[in-house]
């Protein structure tokens, strides 16, 4: 691409710049960018994420700590069968002009039917903190929104050939919402969303627990303790002798973040005796061959690395509660 007499100017201006005259002027820019963010209020962070599933389309979803329910803007694209490249430029070249518009609602013909209130509220894009990564969502209602003004766009014959499948994806999306939405307020009704999950709980516990104990084996390899004493700082263990607290911290950083309900069950299944006040059996003996056993195998295998490459303990536990969070609890906060 040819360069403008602008970039041109800016170009001679930085090669008659010293290296310390550049790297003074990079310093303050950075500065003010810092500045700038300081006085910025903090963005929200997710607190609970998931995936939603509607007819055959799945849409990341999330809740922020302001209590705000989300969808990400690259799912609502992909549930209406949008090209999400062809979006994505058209929608840059609408904002170069002034215009803030979703990558799902970018073609010029769909304009005429966005309403300004629209735009100032449901449309409204919302950033929010995901971990590290900073994610573009909108506010869930906007899917209903969203999927009425591309078939009010087909009603008025003003969408082309190749445009008609998102608006009978929208359809498809509609249809969908309305069966999940009364369902939903049957359940409430009646009470039975309760039992649905408790439903959900018992049909996972019956695939990852073992209906019988297995016999013993060894499923923790000797690095994973050896790893534990290096980065608490203990000295390492004499023969087999090893301390009391590796029971509490095994649970801690690898049965608690199995999926939810399966620590609690496995401790019904392998109680503390009465007297010892130490379990009989291994946690692990409980979990099923084809599912619990490999998914916790899986789970010990990527924990590792992460232990390698961290320093000390609370070093460790930090990647470990970002890479692994347990079930329904908060990200850490990432101050790096």
């Amino acid at each position: 691409m040819a360069k403008t007499p602008q970039s041109k100017g800016g170009d001679a201006r930085a090669q008659k710049l010293s290296p310390e005259q550049r790297s003074a002027i990079a310093s303050e820019s950075a500065k003010v960018r810092w500045e700038k963010q300081k006085k910025e209020p903090p963005l929200p962070k997710a607190t609970h994420k998931g995936t939603i599933t509607i007819g055959d389309a799945t849409i990341p979803c999330a809740v922020l700590d302001d209590g705000r329910r989300i969808l990400s803007e690259t799912g609502v694209t992909l549930a209406l069968g949008s090209r999400s490249g062809g979006s994505k430029r058209l929608k840059k070249e609408q904002e170069n002009g002034g215009a803030q518009v979703p990558v799902f609602l970018a073609p010029n013909n769909i304009k005429p039917f966005i309403t300004s209130e629209l735009m100032g509220g449901a449309l409204k894009p919302i950033i929010y903190r995901d971990g590290r990564r900073h994610v573009v969502g909108y506010q869930a209602t906007v899917l209903t929104k969203v999927c009425n003004i591309w078939l009010e766009a087909r009603d008025a014959g003003v969408l082309q050939k190749q445009q008609l499948a998102r608006a009978h994806k929208a359809e498809i999306l509609i249809r969908a919402l309305a069966d999940i939405a009364i369902v939903a307020l049957v359940d409430e009704a009646t009470g039975f969303q309760h039992e649905r999950e408790r439903d959900a709980l018992h049909k996972l516990l019956s695939v990852y627990l073992a209906e019988e104990r297995l016999a013993w084996a060894k499923r923790f390899p000797d690095e994973f303790y050896k790893q534990i004493y290096r980065l608490k700082g203990w000295d390492s263990p004499v023969g087999k002798a090893k301390t009391p607290l590796l029971g509490h911290i095994t649970n801690d950083i690898v049965y608690d973040r199995l999926p939810e309900g399966v620590l609690p069950k496995l401790r019904e299944l392998n109680p503390t005796g009465d007297q010892t006040k130490r379990r009989k059996w291994k946690h692990h003996q409980f979990l099923s061959p084809d599912v619990g056993q490999n998914d916790l195998r899986d789970h010990i295998l990527q924990i590792l690395p992460i232990m390698k490459i961290s320093k000390n303990w609370s070093g460790f536990m930090r990647h470990l509660n970002i890479a692994f969070p347990k079930p329904g609890s908060q990200d850490e906060m990432d101050l790096d």
